[in-house]
């Protein structure tokens, strides 16, 4: 599983620095929420292109 979640990083990272051909931009969401149980922090940064989407939440 760690070998696969470094292949997928790796992969987006040759894809984001165009190695194959133009750039693809990153995209990133990011949000915060507040509710009765407190502040809660989260995103994810991803990258489209063609049918392929690769994204990482947090």
């Amino acid at each position: 599983m760690r070998n696969m979640i470094f292949a997928l990083l790796g992969l987006a990272v040759l894809a984001a620095c165009g190695v194959d051909g133009e750039p693809v931009q990153p995209t990133l969401n990011a949000g915060v929420g507040v509710g009765n149980s407190g502040i809660h922090v989260g995103g994810a940064v991803g990258l489209h292109k063609g049918p392929v989407s690769v994204f990482l939440g947090f």
